[in-house]
């Protein structure tokens, strides 16, 4: 790489993907040979961890901040909010996000309409360019998948007939990588796949004959809840390979464009696998997904970071907290943030260069997938073998990763004793 130029930059994201469900973390359940071969000649993560649902993850990874500080509620991002689309494309890189937004107007009309017409339009994000699902009202956002809904660059395309979206997304981010290769360039690619519904894939044979519902037919509302939409975990098995296949196209690009060693690849999944989605595992363990859950099912995720002459081939188990990507990514490309701009993340850039650093030896979690206030909530520090609740519920996430026997503290010994010493009063530092 030519010393005047800064690395560009590729951010992969998987939408309900947990750990467990890669070859190269231990699945006998899916073949993903693209991201192995990106893990056994870079860097895999076994302790990386996100927040349990998209959202929270999507918004704290995009401005390096806990959720406590700027989560307005699901599928919302504040609108003043400033993401690294702002930061890169200030900083004079090349942005492109291509894949799913769903961070405004979530909720359909009859559904909480005080949310209504909030969060952040895609518009004002920052990227140069853009190709996204659900860019504007949940009732809008149609497939995303078969016969997508696509909203690029202010307009909606008409030609997504019989296409499939995540082809649709990776296509662009391949001409986008084509019309910029002599420029620095940073991509966002929040994937559609693996995320509900679940649909055949075009390799799948089912694929020709399936017809996704439209808005009309469902009558508007939110994914999941529609009745009427076809939906057969038989499909996810495709699902996770063909997100494995369409990801080593990109590297394939890259590697025809000679801008590999100029080029750091990060992948990551945003919360656990589906909860009735059980995956094999080498030592012939089955693991269930657990998104939307506190415990490391809903959490942990893969994290794979490929720069070829820069990254070591090695395995790490250093903690990674949400955070800390938009941090160690401004690093690599010798970006300051603008005065007053607060990042709870650290750099782990020395990490992933084989040199060595301060890594961390905890991470905070701060859940609330409504916002305040609106049900499910849990806020924990969470170290290697230790994970302390604000409601003073302490587990052994060793020895107890499901959480079912809480220390309490009258019965705490020496060690127990100092973990609740030392976080107990930091709980009070993370709060709007």
């Amino acid at each position: 790489m030519a010393e005047s130029r800064r690395p560009n930059i590729i951010l992969i994201m998987s939408d309900d993907l947990g750990y467990e469900a890669l070859s190269c973390n231990g699945s006998t359940s899916y073949d993903t040979p693209r991201l192995d071969q990106l893990a056994d000649t870079g860097m895999r993560f076994e302790n990386a961890h996100v927040m349990p649902l998209c959202t929270p993850t999507r918004i704290a990874l995009m401005t390096g901040k806990y959720n406590f500080r700027n989560y307005i509620g699901f599928g919302l991002m504040s609108p003043d909010e400033i993401t690294f689309g702002h930061l890169f494309s200030d900083a004079g890189y090349k942005t492109c996000i291509s894949g799913k937004w769903q961070l405004y107007s979530y909720n359909p009309p009859l559904e909480m309409p005080e949310m209504r017409n909030k969060g952040q339009k895609i518009e004002d994000a920052g990227f140069d360019e853009y190709c996204v699902w659900h860019a504007h009202q949940t009732e809008e956002k149609g497939s995303r998948y078969k016969d997508p809904i696509i909203y690029e660059n202010g307009e909606y395309r008409d030609d997504t007939k019989g296409k499939f979206g995540e082809d649709i997304f990776r296509d662009y981010i391949l001409d986008f990588v084509e019309r910029n290769k002599d420029d620095e360039f940073f991509v966002y690619w929040p994937m559609a796949l693996t995320h509900r519904p679940m649909e055949p894939t075009p390799d799948h044979p089912d694929f020709a004959d399936f017809s996704p519902p439209s808005n009309e037919t469902l009558g508007g509302g939110t994914w999941g809840e529609l009745e009427g939409w076809p939906d057969d975990e038989k499909y996810y098995k495709p699902m996770v390979e063909y997100h494995d296949k369409v990801i080593g196209d990109l590297v394939d690009k890259l590697d025809d464009l000679g801008l590999r060693e100029d080029t750091l690849i990060i992948y990551l999944g945003d919360n656990g696998s589906p909860v009735e989605v059980c995956t094999m595992e080498h030592n012939h363990r089955q693991m269930c997904g657990g998104k939307g859950l506190t415990v490391d099912r809903g959490t942990h995720v893969p994290l794979i970071i490929n720069w070829p002459g820069t990254t070591p081939a090695e395995v790490s188990g250093d903690l990674i907290d949400n955070c800390d990507y938009l941090p160690t990514m401004l690093e690599v490309a010798g970006i300051t943030a603008p005065d007053g701009y607060l990042i709870d993340g650290r750099s782990f850039l020395p990490h992933i260069k084989g040199e060595d650093y301060d890594s961390r030896d905890w991470i905070f979690f701060h859940f609330e997938p409504g916002g305040r206030n609106a049900g499910r909530y849990g806020r924990f520090f969470r170290t290697d073998k230790w994970k302390l609740y604000d409601d003073g519920r302490l587990f052994n996430i060793i020895d107890d990763p499901e959480e079912e026997e809480p220390y309490s503290a009258s019965t705490d010994d020496e060690e127990r004793a100092g973990i609740r010493g030392r976080f107990e009063p930091m709980f009070a530092d993370m709060v709007k």
